[in-house]
């Protein structure tokens, strides 16, 4: 029986009717297109009336396949899939033609555009008619939830899902969680207190009967799939018993080995070989830095094992390695600070006081190696000009196109602090000033007003060469005023430079195990970067916070709420919708070849060794193809995507060709080219 085909063609506002005869289009396929019976163009197809249109097409016509010409599929293809559903036509007999970023907004030419979007609706009515009905599969989401990233947004994320009832495990690479929140003085625009704002968050989850908390830790491992992941994670060795340590502090206080601490303090402050990386730690419990330990060293000293009143020293742990089951996961790992001595000409690492922002947060931390007290190198010179340069290593094609977000409130929280804790004159050197969000605009203007001198313009060099007396022992700042038009220098004391927010040196490598991508710049990749934020391609796996794209701590917080939301939807449908566009393998017909195995990108294809065959694993398999196009065989099937739906595809696409060169045919009239003639 032939099939009932209805073709619905979308203006999407003047999006694709601005370039592409919508109207045309439509008629075209009425009056030319074999088994249409219902072809009809609307101004916005995707609205409740443009859908409640083809409902009413599907049971007065009693259409069988349905076209959609309009935006990406990746926006509305539920859409119409749904209002196909609420007929009673299966939605998976529904096919969308993409003619808003395949035609309209790549065209120049009207005509053009026109002729292309026929042969594209005429390739997917084509397609659709030899499609066959699919029924979606459903798997059970295990209620726990694995946060990678003990940050904010990680601890922001663990906590709303620990208060709603359900287990979280957090793990996190440092001795404590925190982040880098934990190293801040202040935090801008409201100048609260970084510390009195984290701590209370750290302690609760620190405590919470929901939480499991894995610090000094990674993720070594991750399989399975949305609802019933299986993750590995090694848990390091601390050398000292977590059971037994109070957290009293007398093995830190006592061992003799002190080191720069290059992680928390940023190497402005030292720590000792066993140590807790900040008061506050969550969980107190201190790590042995084997690398630095004389016990490690040379079989000596052992003064924190003799010393520990709960003999919880442990000098022969080895690290572990568990494996536990989770429904879902939270990628919260956040961001790493440009290494600033990648930008010779400003002098980081050659010049004593050029200082990094990481190094300048733990310089004015009350809690840091000065107290809290803005010196120079020497420990006791208060600086009377400082220069803080914005984009050191951000919004530049050498290093990174991006904006890092945070830098010029970070700037002025840096201003505000030197002008409120010395005497000194500082200078703001500034390519644009973005102060976007809730109150940023209004510490800009106080800090105008509390004379903080802005210089618009990027820094060519900072030097030590004086070329005047009044120079001498400074730091000159060489730069181009771009208001002014001129090339000034100004000697200071201290140069602070705010390095970009850059992914995680190991993210790509880390995004593989987690079947996510990255951007070019290394920042993970979202599902949609307007419409679904948090969400990846990979269904269960969730991004929040910094590793996403650099930002601030509102909308770190935000996203990592905005992540536990998500997951706590699919936690209380208790099962989760699994696309049935997958591939299929004949295992009659398989050779056990494995090359589909090793070609998956998403390694959804497993071998039986019983068997010797291959198979499918349906939760895993995202239906991309590889796999179909790989097998020497030829024996697996894409659902949707097998060879008489893709020649059939094509032919439709060349309903021009079919037509005579001399004559108006058309597809339909005419006999098309086979698949075999292509």
């Amino acid at each position: 029986m032939a099939e009932r085909v209805g073709v619905y063609v979308c203006h999407c506002g003047s999006n694709i009717a601005g370039m592409v005869d919508v109207e045309e289009v439509a008629r075209w396929a009425g009056a030319n297109l074999k088994d249409v019976v219902v072809a009809r163009d609307y101004k916005f197809m995707c609205s409740s009336l443009g859908q409640a249109m083809i409902e009413e097409d599907i049971k007065k016509e009693k259409l069988t396949r349905v076209v959609v010409g309009a935006c990406s599929p990746h926006l509305h293809e539920k859409t119409f899939r749904r209002a196909c559903q609420n007929a009673g036509m299966n939605p998976y007999l529904c096919q969308m033609t993409n003619l808003r970023e395949h035609v309209s907004w790549v065209s120049v030419d009207r005509k053009l555009a026109t002729e292309k979007a026929k042969a594209l609706v005429s390739a997917s009515v084509e397609r659709v008619k030899r499609q066959a009905p699919l029924e979606p599969m459903y798997v059970k989401v295990n209620p726990a939830t694995l946060v990678i990233g003990g940050g904010i947004a990680g601890l922001q994320a663990t906590l709303e899902l620990a208060d709603a009832g359900y287990h979280v495990y957090l793990v996190e690479r440092e001795p404590s969680i925190g982040g880098h929140m934990a190293q801040f003085d202040k935090t801008f625009p409201t100048l609260d207190c970084s510390a009195c704002i984290l701590t209370p968050k750290m302690s609760e989850v620190g405590q919470h009967e929901n939480v499991t908390l894995l610090t000094y830790a990674e993720v070594e491992e991750v399989s399975g799939s949305v609802g019933n992941f299986k993750v590995k994670i090694r848990k390091k060795a601390r050398s000292v018993i977590y059971q037994k340590c109070t957290g009293c502090g007398i093995c830190s206080e006592k061992c003799p080995r002190k080191v720069v601490d290059d992680v928390f303090e940023a190497g402005m402050g030292t720590r000792k070989a066993i140590y807790t990386p900040f008061p506050q730690a969550v969980p107190r419990v201190p790590v042995i830095d084997r690398a630095s330990c004389i016990w490690f060293e040379r079989q000596k000293c052992g003064a924190c094992k003799k010393l520990c009143p709960t003999d919880a020293i442990d000098f022969d742990q080895q690290d572990e390695v568990i494996e536990v089951e989770v429904g879902n996961i939270i990628a919260a790992t956040g961001w790493k600070m440009f290494d600033c001595k990648r930008i010779p000409q400003y002098g980081y690492g050659r010049l004593a006081n050029v200082y990094t922002s990481l190094e300048f947060e733990r310089l004015c931390n009350a809690a840091g190696p000065t107290g809290g007290k803005i010196v120079l190198r020497d420990g006791k010179t208060e600086p009377k000009e400082v220069a803080i340069i914005h984009c050191v290593g951000s919004r530049d094609v050498k290093y990174n196109e991006h904006c890092s977000a945070i830098c010029c409130m970070a700037a002025l929280k840096f201003g505000h602090l030197v002008l409120e804790k010395t005497q000194a004159k500082v200078y703001s050197f500034y390519i644009d000033m973005r102060t976007n969000q809730k109150g940023y605009e209004e510490f800009y203007q106080r800090l105008l007003e509390e004379g903080m001198v802005f210089v618009r313009g990027k820094v060519a060099e900072v030097t030590d060469a004086a070329r005047k007396p009044s120079e001498q022992g400074k730091l000159i700042v060489q730069f181009e005023d771009t208001l002014l038009g001129k090339q000034q220098r100004i000697p200071v004391d201290m140069v602070i430079l705010m390095g970009a927010l850059e992914p995680q040196a190991d993210a790509k490598e880390f995004g593989l195990k987690l079947g996510i991508s990255c951007s070019m710049a290394g920042w993970y990749t979202e599902r949609h970067p307007k419409l679904d934020p948090v969400a990846t391609m990979t269904d269960g796996v969730f991004v929040a916070g910094a590793c996403q794209g650099a930002k601030d701590i509102p909308a770190s917080v935000a996203q990592g709420a905005a992540a536990a939301a998500r997951v706590q939807g699919m936690i209380t449908k208790g099962k989760v919708m699994i696309e049935p566009i997958v591939a299929s393998i004949d295992e009659e017909s398989c050779s056990g070849c494995r090359i589909c195995n090793t070609m998956c990108p998403y390694n959804a294809i497993e071998f039986d060794p019983e068997k010797e065959v291959s198979r499918v694993i349906t939760a895993l398999c995202k239906g991309c193809g590889t796999c179909v196009a790989s097998c020497p065989a030829g024996v697996i099937t894409g659902a949707h995507f097998n060879n008489d739906q893709i020649f059939a595809e094509i032919e439709g696409i060349l309903w021009d060709a079919a037509a005579s060169p001399h004559g108006n045919g058309s597809a339909a009239a005419k006999p098309q080219p086979t698949a075999a003639s292509l």
